[in-house]
């Protein structure tokens, strides 16, 4: 189960470095979600936003030019967060009965 970008999607900064700026209503949601309180629209929201464009999970990790291998390096860095992430929700519930115990 990938976790799938809402339409208007704000799309993924260009390269390793740009900071990924979430429009307003994502920003909401991830403020609601760090205080506990984001609705269930809001917690898919801040996920998704986070997976996609902040982790730029689905992305591609190749960074071509001079420092091409370190900006390739840390583009696998933001994905490995969004993979780690993207593995625990599709993971299957016999898997995670056994991992307790």
């Amino acid at each position: 189960m990938a976790v799938k970008p809402e339409p208007g999607e704000t799309p993924r900064p260009k390269g390793p470095w740009p900071r990924a700026r979430p429009p307003v209503p994502v920003t909401v949601a991830l403020k609601a979600l760090h205080a506990g309180a984001a609705s269930p629209e809001q917690q898919r929201m801040a996920l998704v936003w986070i997976v996609n464009i902040a982790a730029a999970t689905q992305g591609l990790s190749y960074q071509p030019g001079h420092d091409g291998d370190r900006d390739t390096c840390f583009m696998e860095g933001r994905r490995f967060v969004g993979r780690q992430i993207l593995d625990e929700i599709e993971l299957p519930a016999e898997t995670l009965r056994k991992r307790n115990t």
